[in-house]
């Protein structure tokens, strides 16, 4: 699986496995040419929650409207 991967609506997810094994998650979008990154979180389950998505894109609507 790439590092990173769009999920959709030009929100993307950043992939990264910490020291202890613990796998994270931080999803970001870019709105006037800045890279924002709008949630982060530890996974838990292999299929990302929606709720963590939800929260991402709310945040993401904030942001492109300004």
């Amino acid at each position: 699986m790439p590092l990173v991967r769009p999920m959709g609506s030009g929100l993307f997810e950043v992939r990264t496995s910490l020291p202890d094994g613990t796998i994270a998650r931080v999803l970001f979008s870019f709105h006037g040419g800045e890279l924002y990154a709008v949630h982060g979180f530890i996974k838990k389950a292999q299929k990302t929650p929606p709720a963590e998505l939800d929260l991402a894109r709310k945040r993401q609507k904030e942001i492109d409207n300004g």
